[in-house]
């Protein structure tokens, strides 16, 4: 096999044993070659606009740029690199954040041989490439009832129920009628189906729809 029939693949993993076990893992491919490694983010997107590989194998938590940020990068040049992570962690939301940022395949590190060979090629070919556990948390999610959003004037409403203020104090504040904040809190209690004040500024908590007295609500 000559080397333009083989995938150009890097590796991109700050920790060393791991990263050399994936290459070992991988040396014996015929169809696969190892071009280059790094071990942070920021060194891995350097990597790829150098090599322009086929494949770029990426861990997920790095210093300097974690996956996520340093797949967006890659995925934004020029090289028409695909990104495949490769990562122990597989939460809902990283799972999520390195789809959005680009990734065409999401790997956990117990994958086998056969099966991280099999993703590679089908990431150089674009398509798509998810570990069982992934895919079933991604379709989990996308059965669960989509959750009501809460307009901005019924966080402010919500805000200041969480602040202590009566009906008369929230209309003060938000120059509003007392009719009007009343239409708001029924409205809010019937998206987060609660029936009083005080369980809808936790359950809207408990969402991240509204930040605990203090904080920022999440952007």
């Amino acid at each position: 096999m000559t080397e333009s029939d083989q995938l150009r693949v890097v590796v991109v993993d700050d920790h060393t044993v791991m990263r050399a076990g994936v290459v070992a893992l991988l040396a014996p491919e015929p169809g696969i070659a190892i071009v280059g490694e790094a071990d942070d983010g920021r060194a891995g997107v350097t990597l790829v606009e150098e090599l322009a590989p086929d494949v770029a194998l990426l861990d997920l938590r790095m210093p300097e740029l974690d996956g996520v940020e340093a797949t967006r990068r890659i995925v934004a040049g020029p090289s028409g690199t695909r990104v495949l992570i490769l990562t122990t962690y597989d939460t809902d939301t990283e799972i999520e954040r390195a789809v959005e940022a680009g990734a065409v395949g999401y790997l956990l590190k117990d994958t086998s041989r056969e099966q991280l060979v099999d993703a590679i090629r089908s990431a150089a070919r674009g398509e798509t490439v998810l570990a069982p556990r992934v895919a079933q948390k991604l379709v989990a999610k996308m059965r669960r009832p989509a959750q009501a959003a809460l307009t901005a004037r019924e966080v402010d409403v919500l805000r200041a129920v969480a602040d202590g203020l009566s009906n008369p104090d929230i209309a003060r504040r938000l120059v509003i009628g007392e009719a009007t904040v009343k239409t708001h809190l029924l409205r809010v209690f019937a998206k987060l189906d609660v029936s009083d004040r005080t369980r809808a500024v936790v359950v809207a908590m408990e969402r991240g729809l509204l930040a605990p007295a203090g904080g920022h609500r999440p952007g």
